[in-house]
């Protein structure tokens, strides 16, 4: 098999030219789906990153509660015994976050808006403060009670300022109306859709807000050490709060605003549970995601294609060219197999450099172009939730592309090596090249 090789090697070397050829086609197709790949992981990780800071954790134990049959609120009641539950289930996790949840008019002097609010204790939640960048104020501020923290577009809209006042009116669960004052105390960076319609106020002045007591919440954000694991540990949290005697709501690929329409029209009073995922929370986005993936995948299909066809022309003429040296070593008594796997190894051989080289130019690439932090205009920022382009490299991910192109090259000489395989002898050495 060493020898193989090394004929595999001088065979390449020898025809450099169309070696150089090749090898640079492929480590061009390499290099773009990598530097394709590290876009779709940055975006991945920043919807994630984003959207596990403004509006849901990585398992989210939410719920509604009905004093009537048709009317709602997204609200769990006596959540520290749930908490308890979580705890006991799930011991090796980050943190728990419990977070309110509510809508309300949002009123300046100036103007007014329709606002989602999180109510949120600022103390327990590390991630928020890494991810919100503030443009004005501190986050931290935001311990005090009846403040609150707006993004970039809604203080524009409002027309206000930190230290400025506005006034929150809003329906409470039990259908009375209520208002309260709070205090611009800052203003963060916008985070795309998301930040668009979410503020933060503290969880104690929502409560006031909706006039409900301290034992309940909207849901509680569990954040895990290992995201991978979330489909298990929900399924264990589903399992022990069923268990315990609560109700739960079957599973629904939506965020919990989406629900209120279906929940309204059960026929049912009283507490239930809602467990969902992260991805669940933002499926109503994540096409973007998939559209740039399928887009990914569509112009890599289109490339490899193109490589193959040249690749395969390329062993036509390489075996018609060397037709008489394949005589030769017929003649000399090596087998039919061993030539074809000559062939084999000299396209694997190819097709490894090329992906390696590819590879390594895509990933300077897309550090590079991270480190340059490309602004993005307003209309992408909305959809990809960051202010600008974010690469990031899976190695996992990076392989598995440099597999698919080398198993290409590999599989698309198999055609041509075996009709070379197949040459007699004798008819080859009397070949006139």
């Amino acid at each position: 098999m060493s020898q193989l090789f090394v004929i595999a090697v001088r065979n390449l070397i020898q025809h450099r030219k169309r070696t150089f050829l090749l090898g640079g086609a492929i480590s061009g197709v390499t290099g773009l789906l990598v530097l394709l790949l590290c876009l779709s992981t940055g975006i991945r990780e920043t919807m994630l990153e984003s959207a596990t800071t403004l509006m849901t954790g990585h398992i989210n134990v939410g719920g509604f509660y009905k004093v009537t049959a048709g009317q709602s609120a997204p609200v769990v009641t006596e959540y520290k015994k749930v908490l308890e539950i979580v705890k006991r289930t799930l011991p090796d996790i980050d943190y728990i976050a419990p977070r309110g949840r509510g809508w309300s008019r949002l009123v300046s002097s100036n103007a007014s808006m329709q606002v989602g609010i999180g109510g949120i204790n600022i103390e327990k939640e590390p991630r928020f403060k890494e991810v919100v960048r503030m443009i004005e104020g501190k986050v931290d501020d935001l311990a005090q009670p009846n403040t609150i923290l707006l993004f970039e577009l809604q203080a524009k809209k409002l027309g206000v300022h930190v230290g400025d006042t506005l006034t929150f009116s809003a329906l409470t669960p039990r259908g009375v109306s209520n208002t309260i004052d709070v205090r611009v105390i800052g203003v963060a960076q916008d985070i795309g859709l998301l930040s668009s319609f979410n503020v933060f106020i503290p969880e104690s002045s929502l409560r006031e807000l909706n006039q409900i007591n301290e034992d309940t919440t909207g849901a509680l954000l569990i954040y895990l050490k290992d995201l991978r694991k979330a489909p298990e540990d929900i399924a264990k949290v589903r399992k022990a709060l069923g268990d315990a005697g609560y109700r739960l709501m079957d599973s629904e690929a939506k965020a919990f605003f989406f629900k209120f329409e279906s929940v309204n029209r059960e026929e049912w009073t009283g507490q239930k549970i809602d467990l969902t995922t992260w991805d669940e929370e933002i499926s109503f986005f994540k096409w973007t995601l998939t559209a740039i993936e399928g887009l990914m995948y569509v112009l890599t299909v289109i490339l490899l294609i193109i490589i193959s066809i040249g690749i395969m022309n390329s062993m036509w003429i390489a075996i018609r060219e060397r037709t008489r040296e394949i005589g030769t070593l017929r003649a000399i008594g090596m087998q039919r197999t061993r030539v074809l796997v000559m062939f084999l190894i000299e396209a694997f051989t190819l097709g490894t450099s090329g992906t390696v080289l590819g590879a390594g130019i895509g990933i300077l690439l897309a550090l590079l172009l991270n480190v340059a932090q490309i602004h993005l205009p307003m209309g992408a920022q909305y959809i990809l939730l960051s202010s600008t382009l974010k690469f990031a490299v899976d190695p996992s991910r990076i392989l598995t592309g440099m597999l698919v192109i080398t198993g290409c090259t590999t599989l698309i000489s198999v055609i041509p090596s075996t009709q070379a395989a197949r040459l007699k002898p004798i008819t080859a050495m009397q070949h006139i090249g």
